[in-house]
């Protein structure tokens, strides 16, 4: 009988000199590790390296939800009193699930200027609140992009010399979206960070030497990054996201498959979109969209991702035991250690792993 793991087996010990607070510039300078899923051998290169190791008729799925300014902070319409409002899920064309910072409670109206207010419907008991907003669809988007801020995550901001900083640092609204994220794939509240590194040159040269490109979306929300809280793994709850396939693109890949061709995920949630949609394929010519709340961990078989890109993640994060369960658990310890040991950096403007 396997070991049945632990949150506690998948943590380590992370200097926070190798969490990266900025992007390299140009993206696909970033160091690029390579593991090798079936030896445990590990090589050092550069990003842009990637393409000496994808081959023709390999197949590159892409995830190209495009992220929101999805931090907004509004005012209490009673008191003036500040309120830090951070976009979760969205729920109908006017309302979101939300975060929320401040003391507040159901019915309470937040202004974030003249013209732009929401009420709180629902205090949802798991740390989220529902907002209706008095805009909806393309100029509630609109609205939300005059005024927000990038969502980037805590350890960047709290590493940042100055927090304010952090927060108007107007290169990162390019910095944290991928150069193909999608205008009409808007609703991400973070950015799928694997994909940060190419370049428009490197996507085209990858194309050019005959690895066929596909998109998917999910839209990234708290499913992908909210903490593990139970010792059992396998206790744990994710969060919803939604998921868009279109039929075009399952197609593609069904004859990917029946030509024996290598099918590669940007990112961990390229890489749960897809095992979710194979999970429940649906009928013939037609596209897949719901919303999915896979979990990944040691022992899944994986039914259509034989290699990934990704970043390096947080210990004891789902993103972790998802690429655990790709490459193998002693594999991904042995690449972790060897990182830190070579001073790789870590997390969303981090460096990047190839696991083939």
């Amino acid at each position: 009988m396997p070991k049945k793991l632990k949150l506690k087996d998948f943590d380590y010990n992370l200097s926070e000199k190798l969490i990266a607070t900025h992007p390299v510039e140009p993206r696909d300078r970033a160091r690029l590790l390579i593991l090798d899923k079936k030896t445990g051998q590990l090589e050092h290169k550069y990003f842009y390296e990637i393409i000496d190791y994808l081959e023709a008729g390999d197949v590159l799925v892409l995830n190209n939800s495009k992220v929101i300014p999805a931090r907004l902070w509004a005012q209490k319409e009673t008191t003036g009193g500040r309120v830090e409002v951070l976009l979760h899920k969205k729920i109908s064309a006017n309302t979101w699930q939300c975060l929320l910072g401040g003391r507040v409670h159901e019915d309470l109206i937040l202004e974030f200027n003249k013209n732009f207010k929401a009420e709180i419907l629902k205090n949802n008991n798991d740390g989220t609140w529902n907002l209706k907003f008095n805009k909806s669809g393309v100029v509630l988007m609109k609205a939300m992009e005059r005024i927000g801020e990038m969502p980037l995550p805590p350890y960047i901001e709290d590493k940042r010399k100055d927090k304010h900083e952090a927060r108007l640092n107007k290169k990162d609204s390019q910095e944290y979206q991928t150069v193909y994220a999608d205008n009409k794939k808007v609703g991400s509240v973070a950015a799928p960070t694997a994909g940060l590194h190419f370049t428009p040159e490197l996507l085209k040269k990858i194309k050019n030497k005959g690895i066929k490109i596909l998109e998917i979306t999910l839209y990234v929300g708290l499913g992908t990054f909210a903490p593990v809280k139970v010792e059992d793994i396998t206790k744990h709850k994710m969060h919803a996201e939604w998921v868009e396939i279109s039929k075009s693109t399952i197609n593609n890949l069904k004859l990917a498959i029946k030509n024996k061709k290598r099918i590669i995920a940007v990112g961990t949630t390229s890489g749960r979109s897809l095992e979710a949609c194979w999970q429940k394929l649906p009928a013939k010519n037609k596209a897949f969209k719901a919303w999915v709340d896979i979990f990944i961990y040691p022992g899944y078989k994986f039914k259509i991702v034989e290699a990934m890109i990704t970043n390096f993640h947080l210990p004891k994060s789902t993103l972790l035991m998802l690429i655990s369960a790709l490459a193998g658990k002693k594999n991904i310890d042995k690449a972790y250690r060897e990182a830190i040991k070579k001073k790789y950096r870590f997390y969303s403007y981090g460096d990047a792993m190839f696991i083939k």
